[in-house]
């Protein structure tokens, strides 16, 4: 369940704990470490294997298992969102208001598309409601006309 749905700005280290107690989480040594990295620069989005590079690079020690199960685990409770793109990897989004994505091919960047909200425009089958809506625009660069 989304406690409150958030557009992260850069948090200080000192929020972390707060941050995850308000959602239900203990807060252990690796998940201060990884929400500290995740949430001090704002929205973004990252999957768990450039996470755990990070994590690597700050002398956080957490195995790519564990940074899966971190992201899954604040995913759940609504702290981040995840989507699916390219392949079937796995994107964790810091930014949990309802907005949808471009995926730029080429690059493999993610972008957010501002004002893009799809779920008023759904009826759900009798006896179901819209839980979230997730949708990634995938792009590719024009092909010149010349060619």
């Amino acid at each position: 369940m989304n406690l409150e749905q958030t557009s992260m700005t850069p948090i200080s280290t000192l929020q972390i704990r707060p941050l995850l107690e308000r959602y239900g989480l203990r807060a252990t040594r690796q998940r201060l470490g990884l929400a500290k990295l995740l949430f001090s620069k704002g929205d973004r989005h990252v999957t768990a294997d450039v996470l755990a590079t990070e994590a690597h690079g700050a002398r956080i020690f957490a195995s790519l298992a564990t940074v899966y199960n971190v992201l899954n685990l604040f995913a759940e409770v609504g702290l981040v969102r995840s989507f699916t793109v390219e392949g079937g990897k796995t994107v964790f989004d810091t930014n949990t208001t309802e907005h949808c994505h471009f995926y730029f091919e080429d690059s493999g960047e993610i972008q957010d598309i501002v004002g893009g909200k799809f779920a008023g425009q759904f009826a759900p089958p009798e006896g179901y409601e819209i839980a979230k809506v997730d949708v990634v625009v995938r792009l590719q660069r024009k092909q010149d006309a010349r060619a």
